[in-house]
């Protein structure tokens, strides 16, 4: 038996779905942990590209049960799309290879509602939430009003908190010059959504302990990346949720003794959606490049990613708030072509130099990187199956990254199929 968390280590988009796509066939269950509807995990298997938004990864193995965790907040009508998507493809969706927890948090209309209605007002400030709810429904979570799924299923529970929760949020709605939301009609739609929901609720904590017990390999699949984790993050510039390696064990209901190893993903470059401080990010043609040649468009919103060199500084910060045994390095064939490549290895600070992410949004917008340069290569490596078979400088990269971290790099993606892998090391082992 092995668990092992999957976390990203920058501020997501780092190519999660595919590295948890791979793992997932050692992995007897995959767990969603954290995050809502607002992160996105791309795979592309046999050139078909499917975009996944709170189904595990491990859905297109069919002998693997998938289970979306307390700690995840749930779009019923959204969920439900996903799952006839998936259906329609002809890949297995029932209670047998998915399980919703029961006390999993549900996004209501007025939580998408007050998300836009708030971010609009907002003006030059917004923050750059995807609109989803996420935000109103934690923060209900955590004032205790919130409604979860087996409220869903109790009908009279159900309308019995929507006329609580609907008091307030209309108040607000008002105030923002936002149209009111009905009671009658919301309850109803809630309704026929628990009905098609029901026989996948379960007690998904439970099922966890009993797979551990029964010595499965779990696999913790976390969203988004480390640097928007609500108290790590590039704060306020931030998602809602904990989404550091430590919030797998609250977000799915086990103790830290069953964690037995933690992968961080991170791109051979750096990207992140949405504002928010970015010391390496490019405005100009190398930006450009690394979006067109990454694909770099957000797989919820089709945001385009802002993009720059790789930053050290924030790995090395990663690797100490998620306690990372190995690194996944995803799109390095990206790289191909340029001739010089630059890292950052610390930044300068108004005249002083730091190898930390400073707390206060003014400090970090004040960081200028300072690089090194390494020798770039030419050689594309799509077809790349072995390490030996990679152009020396690209070695160098690689080795350049280990030696900074101190933790090895256990995965190359060297494109964006499920084959495109070099495996260095094995992280279940």
């Amino acid at each position: 038996m092995s668990n092992v968390i999957v976390v990203g280590a920058q501020w997501g988009d780092e190519g999660k779905g595919k590295i948890v796509d791979l793992l997932a066939e050692r992995a007897d269950v995959v767990v969603r942990f954290q995050g809502g509807n607002n992160a996105g995990h791309t795979l592309v298997v046999k050139g078909q590209k499917t975009v996944l938004h709170l189904i595990p990864s491990g859905i297109l193995h069919s002998e693997t049960l998938n289970i979306i965790a307390n700690g995840v907040v749930i779009d019923p009508g959204i969920l439900l799309q996903e799952m006839d998507a998936l259906v329609e493809r002809g890949v297995q969706v029932n209670p047998s290879c998915l399980k919703i927890s029961d006390r999993a948090h549900v996004i209501m209309p007025y939580h998408r509602a007050l998300d836009v209605a708030r971010e609009a007002a907002r003006a030059g400030g917004k923050i750059g939430t995807t609109g989803r709810g996420i935000g109103p429904t934690y923060e209900d979570k955590v004032g205790r009003r919130g409604i979860r799924v087996a409220d869903l299923l109790a009908p009279h529970v159900l309308k019995e908190k929507l006329e609580d929760a609907l008091v307030e949020a209309n108040a607000l709605l008002s105030r923002f010059g936002a149209p009111e939301l009905q009671l009658e009609a919301m309850f109803e739609a809630q309704r026929r959504l628990a009905e098609r929901l029901e026989p996948f609720v379960a007690d998904t904590a439970r099922a966890l302990h009993e797979a551990s017990r029964a010595g499965k390999n779990i696999l913790f699949e976390g969203a988004q990346g480390t640097f928007l984790d609500v108290d790590h993050g590039t704060y306020p510039f931030v998602t809602s949720s904990n989404t550091v390696a430590g919030a797998a064990c609250i977000g799915a209901g086990v103790g830290p003794t069953a964690i037995h190893g933690v992968l961080g993903i991170t791109k051979a470059y750096t990207t992140r959606v949405g504002a928010g401080p970015f010391p390496t990010e490019e405005l100009g043609a190398l930006g450009e490049r690394l979006r067109s040649g990454g694909s770099e468009f957000g797989a919820t919103t089709g945001r385009p990613r802002r993009c720059g060199w790789l930053d050290l500084v924030v790995l090395r910060q990663a690797v100490a708030l998620n306690g990372l045994t190995g690194l996944a390095l995803t799109k390095i064939d990206v790289l191909s072509g340029i001739e010089r490549l630059k890292i950052a290895t610390a930044y300068q600070l108004r005249g002083e130099r730091i190898e930390h992410l400073p707390a206060r949004v003014d400090e970090m917008l004040a960081c200028e990187p300072l690089y090194e340069e390494l020798e770039g290569w030419n050689e594309g490596l799509m077809d790349v199956t072995e390490e030996g078979e990679l152009p020396r400088a690209a070695r160098a990269y690689v080795r350049f990254i280990e030696e900074a971290l101190g933790i090895p790099v256990r995965i190359l993606s060297v494109g964006p199929g499920r084959e495109q892998i070099v495996l260095r090391g094995d992280p279940f082992s």
